[in-house]
């Protein structure tokens, strides 16, 4: 099957950007690409024409509000399958379910679903929103980004493991894991999100592990 060099190589800008904490140089962008610094000039000002990058004051290419337009788009989809998969997840975990995608350097509920059986509920709805790198979610989130000096213990082991595990680290007494919504060897690709379940009572965190893990799969299925 034939593809489109140009699309492609405006698509790895798009994820090489993406990947950049203080963004990128044009000659940065050219080294990474392997290609002359005219192409890369002239991907990223096509870029820019569609929002999709902004240079700022010192001429540095970042992700523009074209992105976030993109993003808020696809979220319904994402929540629309999401849904009946967090359900199924919140019955099989007798835990509170949840949806996360990143907005910079926040993490954010988006959907949210919560088991019938009778239970001591953690306070987390769609909105709540906390740092990346604190909670489950957040170090599910981290882990898509590349890896930094100094990173704590539960992040490493999280990037071993496949998934996070946190406790306490923002409701006393909740015990949280959560999985990053991408396959394993694929993280840096596509919208940062995670799914995961958190609980205020005693949690096998290995079966929650591994029916989030089920559960992120069947979610990657049904949105392709």
């Amino acid at each position: 099957m034939s593809t489109l060099q140009t699309l492609s190589r405006g698509l790895q800008v798009l994820e090489l950007v993406a990947r950049s904490g203080s963004g990128l140089a044009i000659a940065e962008i050219a080294q990474a690409l392997g290609v002359h610094r005219a192409i890369a000039y002239r991907l990223v000002a096509t870029l820019e024409e569609h929002l999709l990058v902004v240079r700022d004051g010192d001429g540095r290419i970042r992700l523009g509000g074209g992105i976030v337009a993109l993003g808020e788009k696809y979220q319904p989809q994402l929540r629309a399958a999401a849904l009946p998969v967090l359900r199924a997840l919140a019955e099989d975990s007798v835990a509170t379910a949840f949806l996360c995608v990143a907005q910079g350097d926040e993490c954010v509920a988006i959907e949210v679903a919560e088991p019938e059986l009778p239970m001591l509920k953690v306070s987390y709805r769609v909105g709540t929103r906390h740092p990346v790198a604190s909670g489950a979610a957040g170090l599910a989130i981290a882990m898509q980004r590349p890896p930094m000096g100094g990173e704590p213990a539960e992040l490493e082991r999280a990037r071993r493991d496949g998934y996070a595990v946190t406790r306490g680290q923002l409701q006393e007494g909740a015990i949280g894991v959560a999985a990053p919504l991408a396959r394993p060897g694929r993280s840096g690709s596509g919208p940062e999100a995670c799914i995961g379940v958190v609980a205020m009572h005693a949690l096998d965190t290995e079966k929650a592990a591994a029916a989030v893990v089920r559960h992120r799969d069947r979610l990657l299925a049904a949105i392709g």
